[in-house]
C-alpha cells in the first residue's frame, strides 16, 4: 500500500528536518570519542538557577504531581500577568493568559484557532524551522516575506503590504529572531501594526528571546501599540531562553479573551494542563529578580563580539551582527557550497557541528550559535578558518 493512502492528506506537506542526519551524524561521533565542537545548539548552555530546582523539588516534596487547570495555576498566571504589565506594557487578565508546553506549543495553538484550509500565513524570510510546518498542519499555506542583510533581515511595512491577499489570516512576527537576531524598534513595530489593522490581519508576535537583546536596545511588544492591534496580537513568550528551563517546557501567550478561550478549549483535548512540577519551577522564576537574565545577556554580548571578530578574519564569510538571540547568521555564498555540504563536510572533516541555512529558508547561509563557552568558539572557528582554506 502506497504510503500516502496510510497518512492524514495534512502530513503530507510536513518536510522532514533537514538538519536531523547532522545531528545525529554529531551524536555518533561525539559517542565514538571524538572532540566535536557544538556551534548547532538551540538553548543556553547555563544551568537551571538552583533556587528553581528547589522549587520544583518542593512541589514534588508536597505532593504538588496532580492536574492543574488546562490554561494553568491561578498563582502561575497572576505572576505571568504581571510580567506581561512589567516588561511590555500589556494589561492581561489571567482568562487571556494560556500556560503551554514551552513557546512553540504556544505558537502551534495559536495557529491552530486562528488559520485553517484556504488562509495565508505570512512568515517573513529567514524564519524559524517550525513556522511553515505548523502552518501546513493546519492546512492554511506558509507565504514568505523577503528581507535582505542591507536591512537586518527584517521586513517592512511596505514588504508586508506587497504580500497581502484576501486570502491572508495572520502575520508570525519574531523579534528577536531566530536564526538571524533581527530586533524590531518602535517606529517599525508601529508601522506594520498600522497594516496589519488596516487589513485586519492577526500576528503571532514570539518574544522567546525577548531578554537577550544586545547594544542597549530595547525589547517592544507590537500588542502595546493600542487598542486595535492588541486585539489582533497573540504575544507568546516563555522560560526556556531567559532561566535556560529549555527541558520544563513552560511557555505561555496573553490573547483577546475569544482566542483565549478557543485555545484553552483546543489544549483540554490535547494535552490538558503543562507538567504541574514545572509551572512551580516557572512561579520561582518570575518570583525572582532579572538577575539571571542579566547575566545571561553579559555572557552573550562577550560571546557574539568573540565570534564577530573571528568571523570578519575569514574573507569568505559575511554576516550581519545579530541584536538579539545566540545565533550568527553568515552567508557563505563565496564558499559556493550550499548550506547542507557546508554543514556535513564541516562535521565530517574538522568535528564543527552547525546548522545549515536552507531549513531556514536561505540555501547560502549558516547558522552558528554562540550558546558555548568562549574557549569553545575559539576552537571551532580554529578548525573553520583552517578548513575554509583548504576547500
Amino acid at each position: 500500500m502506497k504510503i500516502d493512502t496510510r497518512l492524514a492528506q495534512r502530513l503530507l506537506k510536513i518536510n522532514p528536518s533537514s538538519t536531523l542526519a547532522i545531528t545525529s551524524k554529531a551524536k555518533k561521533l561525539k559517542s565514538s570519542g571524538k572532540d566535536i565542537v557544538n556551534f548547532a545548539a538551540g538553548e543556553p548552555d547555563f544551568d537551571t538557577p538552583d533556587f528553581i530546582k528547589e522549587a520544583a523539588i518542593a512541589a514534588i516534596q508536597s505532593g504538588f504531581t496532580k492536574y492543574t487547570p488546562t490554561t494553568g495555576t491561578a498563582d502561575l498566571k497572576k505572576l505571568i500577568c504581571q510580567k506581561f504589565k512589567k516588561d511590555n506594557l500589556l494589561e492581561y487578565s489571567p482568562e487571556q493568559v494560556i500556560v503551554s508546553c514551552g513557546a512553540k506549543h504556544s505558537v502551534y495553538n495559536a495557529l491552530m484557532v486562528l488559520a485553517g484550509l484556504g488562509d495565508e500565513v505570512l512568515i517573513p524570510l529567514p524564519y524559524w524551522v517550525s513556522y511553515p510546518e505548523m502552518a501546513n498542519l493546519c492546512q492554511a499555506t506558509p507565504v514568505f516575506i523577503e528581507t535582505s542583510a542591507k536591512n537586518n533581515f527584517k521586513i517592512t511595512a511596505k514588504d508586508l503590504s506587497r504580500c497581502i491577499t484576501p486570502r491572508t489570516k495572520v502575520l508570525i512576527l519574531n523579534s528577536p529572531s531566530n536564526p538571524a537576531g533581527s530586533v524590531y524598534n518602535k517606529e517599525e513595530l508601529g508601522a506594520i501594526a498600522e497594516v496589519c489593522v488596516k487589513k485586519n490581519i492577526f500576528v503571532i508576535s514570539d518574544e522567546i528571546y525577548e531578554k537577550i537583546i544586545f547594544d542597549g536596545l530595547k525589547h517592544e511588544s507590537i500588542a502595546a501599540f493600542g487598542k486595535d492591534i492588541y486585539n489582533l496580537t497573540i504575544t507568546v513568550n516563555g522560560l526556556s531562553k531567559s532561566h535556560a528551563m529549555t527541558g520544563w517546557r513552560i511557555g505561555y501567550l496573553g490573547a483577546p479573551a475569544d482566542i483565549a478561550a478557543a485555545i484553552s478549549n483546543l489544549q483540554d483535548h490535547s494535552t490538558s494542563n503543562p507538567n504541574s512540577i514545572a509551572q512551580k519551577a516557572a512561579e520561582a522564576a518570575l518570583s525572582a529578580p532579572d538577575d539571571f537574565s542579566l547575566k545571561l545577556r553579559q555572557e552573550f554580548t562577550r560571546r557574539r563580539d568573540y565570534l564577530a571578530s573571528r568571523i570578519k578574519k575569514i574573507k569568505e564569510l559575511d554576516f550581519c551582527l545579530p541584536q538579539g538571540a545566540f545565533y550568527m547568521f553568515c552567508d557563505i555564498s563565496k564558499t559556493r557550497l550550499d548550506s547542507l555540504t557546508f554543514a556535513t563536510r564541516l562535521l565530517e572533516e574538522e568535528y564543527v557541528s552547525l546548522i545549515p541555512g536552507k531549513p531556514f529558508g536561505l540555501d547560502n547561509y549558516i547558522r552558528i550559535s554562540f550558546a558555548t563557552s568562549v574557549e569553545e568558539i575559539q576552537k571551532g572557528m580554529d578548525r573553520i578558518e583552517k578548513w575554509i582554506k583548504k576547500i
